[in-house]
């Protein structure tokens, strides 16, 4: 499995942006198979966006406008989550993900079989 390193976390007001990065190195992985996901304590981890077979990134709908995935295309293995409009529902724990692309849909956890530690994203009102 591959191992993964998020940054970028923090505490905003609401209207803010974060911008978090993820660094993969080591193990195997396909590289249209990386996405984001979040969990708040008690909750299940939700996916919030996915790079789909195409390559494109797909989104979940509530951050759907607001969230915007890239990729370094000098390194090739950084990505990063814009987030702007940050709304205090937004706060969670927030994950990178990756995995070698099973024939999974991009909004399945089953799809993503390495995640990093998470980086904490706080939104208050």
């Amino acid at each position: 499995r591959a191992q993964l390193l998020e940054s970028g976390g923090g505490s905003v007001h609401g209207g803010g942006s974060l911008r978090l990065s993820c660094t993969v190195s080591k193990g195997s992985y396909h590289r249209d198979c990386m996405g984001w996901a979040r969990q708040v304590a008690g909750k299940e981890r939700e996916i919030v966006v996915g790079v789909d077979d195409d390559g494109v990134p797909r989104y979940a709908d509530a951050v759907k406008g607001r969230f915007t995935f890239s990729r370094d295309n000098t390194t090739k293995n950084t990505v990063y989550l814009q987030m702007t409009d940050l709304k205090p529902e937004d706060t969670a724990t927030y994950y990178c993900a990756t995995g070698e692309r099973p024939p999974r849909p991009w909004y399945d956890r089953l799809r993503y079989d390495s995640w990093g530690q998470g980086t904490q994203v706080t939104v208050s009102s």
